[in-house]
């Protein structure tokens, strides 16, 4: 799960223990104490500023030195008086033209006039078009610290994106036109480069695997099954896969990537969903098909979710029970396998999705909460299509049916229920694909970045 860090700042008029005409001071210690305590518990690293910022030379030498921080993610300026709003909004305009994150949090209560401070601030920011999050709430209140949670998250979501990288290898596969990217696009919205590669160079590094790297990897890769893996050739090629995607991520600084698949390294070498279930199970972003939508959606679920992230195709919705069936190639997270469908192998098994074949993974997913989601785009622009999930496991009596449904029993297989409107996922959806992501905050934390990405969000 990703790890965020904010400045806390407050600000006020009223300070250096100045107190109002009944004796007590304007700005509230113990207030401040715990909305500070509350964010920590939240899993919110804090760097405190010092002084309460009031002045134009305050706000510029506060914003100027967090504007330089590359560990900060993001600024709570705490209400904590009145304040004449034009002194500190020039420095807040100038740290956030840089793209990090902005919070003005308000606790309730009349002391100090704390609302008034900010929302004097929260308009002011608005009236200059400065992005921010306006939180309007106590520090012991859930729904307060959940949007003030998944704002911070976000930016620190988005600040990894910026000058990330993210590769290719090959190019458009299987006709796919819902994937494709624009790369001045994707630096103009995310600030991510892209970056492609043959897949004749990914051939030749896994060939270039030792035996003793193979070993060693069919070794600790077996512990993530319940079964012994397949000897052979076809085996091998996807375990070489794996590897020499690994050193190629590492060496070339990726934060993700995506791979054509097929046609090329299926026919011309192994199947890649076996290498791709593994790489998902190390927590990296990955997509089939050189599909950069599904890629980025991938990279947010797994970097701020609970769980590694499965994607699959959206094989059967049932609109009577609002159940959805995610069933993939082969490509799947072992770490994902539940009680009834524990981690095992098959091959890849069709043919038209690449001769040379490949091993491909069986399981069922584990219950839980999370969300279904895609990034695609509308038109010429990005949006994200969204929905809170329950991931569950069929009785155990009847799950031989139900992996038997779609003809491919042995391809990892999610039944998840959606909290949605079926006809409206279905006329929102942009892909074949849907990325399950495990983790109840994601809904809202995906929701936060849209708006601070300037992404259409269809939150369903």
């Amino acid at each position: 799960m990703i790890r965020t860090r904010a400045a806390f700042i407050v600000y006020g008029v009223h300070k250096d223990g100045l107190k109002d005409p009944m004796g007590a001071p304007f700005i509230d210690g113990a207030i401040v104490a715990r909305a500070k305590a509350a964010l920590r518990k939240e899993g919110i690293g804090l760097v405190e500023y010092g002084t309460v910022v009031a002045s134009k030379a305050e706000a510029r030498e506060a914003m100027s030195a967090f504007k330089k921080r590359d560990d900060v993610d993001a600024v709570i300026l705490f209400s904590g008086t009145w304040v004449w709003a034009a002194n500190l909004a020039a420095a807040i305009r100038d740290y956030a033209s840089g793209g990090r994150g902005v919070v003005v949090w308000t606790h309730p209560g009349s002391q100090g006039w704390r609302p008034v401070g900010g929302l004097v601030m929260h308009g002011g920011l608005k009236e200059i078009g400065v992005p921010h999050t306006f939180v309007y709430g106590a520090a012991d209140d859930p729904a307060s610290l959940a949007r003030l949670s998944a704002s911070l998250r976000a930016s620190a979501m988005k600040n990894r994106l910026n000058m990330a990288t993210f590769g290719v290898f090959g190019g458009r596969g299987m006709g796919q036109t819902c994937g494709v990217a624009d790369p001045s696009q994707w630096m103009r919205v995310f600030g991510v480069d892209l970056d492609s590669r043959d897949t004749t160079g990914l051939i030749r590094a896994a060939g270039e695997i030792t035996a003793a790297e193979l070993r060693g990897a069919r070794a600790s890769i077996q512990r993530l099954f319940s079964e012994k893996i397949p000897a052979g050739k076809v085996a091998d090629r996807s375990i070489r896969l794996y590897l020499a995607l690994r050193k190629i991520v590492e060496r070339e600084g990726w934060a993700g990537y995506t791979i054509q698949s097929f046609p090329g390294l299926g026919d011309d070498y192994g199947a890649t969903c076996f290498a791709q279930s593994l790489m998902l199970n190390d927590r990296v972003g990955v997509s089939t098909l050189s599909d950069f939508n599904t890629l980025l959606t991938v990279k947010l679920l797994g970097d701020m979710g609970d769980e590694p992230v499965y994607y699959g195709d959206l094989q059967h919705i049932d609109k009577a029970s609002r159940e959805v069936k995610i069933i993939g190639d082969g490509a799947c997270p072992p770490g994902l396998a539940g009680r009834l469908g524990p981690a095992g192998f098959a091959e890849h098994g069709i043919p038209t999705e690449g001769a040379a074949g490949g091993l491909s993974i069986k399981l069922v997913c584990k219950p839980g909460e999370g969300v279904l989601a895609r990034l695609g785009r509308d038109k010429g622009e990005f949006e994200l299509v969204l929905c809170r999930c329950s991931v569950f496991e069929p009785p155990a009596e009847a799950l031989r049916a139900r992996l038997l449904e779609c003809g491919i029993p042995f391809w990892p297989h999610a039944f998840v229920r959606v909290h949605a409107d079926p006809d409206a996922l279905i006329q929102a959806w942009n892909n074949e694909y849907a990325c399950l992501g495990y983790g109840a905050h994601l809904y809202d934390e995906l929701v936060a970045f849209c708006e601070q990405t300037g992404i259409r969000a269809v939150a369903l």
